[in-house]
């Protein structure tokens, strides 16, 4: 296998871990204030959207809870609205910045359906370009991302603040 230089990940590697019992690490992300660490790139009422550290594609959000919940059914209808609010907001602010041909929006729930974090209910949304699935992960099981994560994060945070909430 080929390896891609990504020195921007040394930093989660060596960070240290908080102990598993602290809830998820949504829920910890949910209450810290540092947005930027985190890769958070926008807060509501009762969910934030954030990019997904390890991604599928370039622009790949997340749109959490605050509350942890494993379940669509356990959310009450503020934070089901607001979930999709959301995710039509990130939807937006990615057409804006990135221009994709289409999008995968949707989520995972239980281990069974590939859900990483099973116990914090998450949405995800990865923008999708025609070719996107070239001979990189194909033939050398690589992806290449065309801008670092903060830098994607912070013009994801300046366009989402010019969008109705």
């Amino acid at each position: 296998m080929e390896l891609l230089y990504a020195p921007w990940r040394i930093r989660y590697i060596l960070a240290p871990k908080p102990p598993a019992g602290d809830g998820s690490l949504f829920t910890r992300i949910a209450q810290s204030n540092d947005d930027e660490a985190n890769l958070v790139v926008a807060r509501d009422k009762t969910c934030f959207a954030l990019l997904n550290r390890y991604p599928y594609n370039g622009g790949h959000l997340m749109v959490v809870p605050y509350r942890q919940v494993a379940e669509l059914g356990d959310l009450t209808v503020e934070e089901l609205t607001d979930l999709m609010r959301l995710t039509q907001r990130c939807v937006a602010a990615l057409k804006r910045l990135m221009n994709p041909d289409g999008f995968n929006i949707g989520l995972n729930q239980g281990r069974a359906a590939g859900a990483g974090i099973e116990e914090h209910l998450h949405l995800h949304i990865v923008p999708r370009w025609v070719g996107d699935t070239n001979f990189m992960p194909v033939l050398a099981d690589t992806k290449v991302l065309p801008e670092a994560l903060t830098e994607t994060a912070a013009r994801l945070r300046e366009v989402l603040q010019t969008l109705p909430a």
